[in-house]
């Protein structure tokens, strides 16, 4: 399997942490290739991707963030209605448990690349394969 990986940062659910963790990626010259925020009521997981995975890690930390490295992998799928539902079809129906999806688009109509984190990522990879659906290598994924 292509291993991507997406570096996770724990933040205080309080005002301005976001655009902390922003502005030391920013002026590291640190690009952000796709994000999201999980939250609760005390504290937020926000999940990256980056063209520099090991060089953000360390600025992360040593700005004083809680930071851990994650594989995920990222397909491509066909950017129309039921793309994404065709390849977690193909998961489902093999038993495969999907922790979380995140995906974001690089130009309309033509593609959107998935990240997903599963239970069993080899497997998953080897399904998605073998039914054709392209998966990402991280250096595809982080000059985006």
């Amino acid at each position: 399997m292509t291993r991507v990986s997406q570096i996770s940062v724990f933040l205080e659910n309080k005002s301005g942490r976001l655009a902390e963790v922003t502005r030391a990626l920013a002026d590291h010259q640190i690009n952000i290739r796709a994000l999201c925020i999980a939250e609760t009521i005390d504290y937020g997981v926000l999940r990256l991707i980056v063209n520099d995975p090991a060089k953000a890690r360390q600025v992360l930390t040593d700005n004083g963030f809680t930071v851990t490295e994650t594989g995920v992998m990222v397909v491509e799928i066909a950017d129309r209605p039921g793309g994404l539902a065709d390849v977690i079809e193909r998961l489902a129906a093999k038993g495969m448990n999907i922790e979380y999806i995140y995906a974001f688009v690089t130009r309309s109509g033509e593609s959107a690349r998935v990240v997903f984190r599963l239970e069993q990522m080899e497997e998953a990879a080897r399904i998605l394969s073998q039914a054709g659906v392209r998966i990402l290598s991280g250096e595809e994924v982080y000059r985006l």
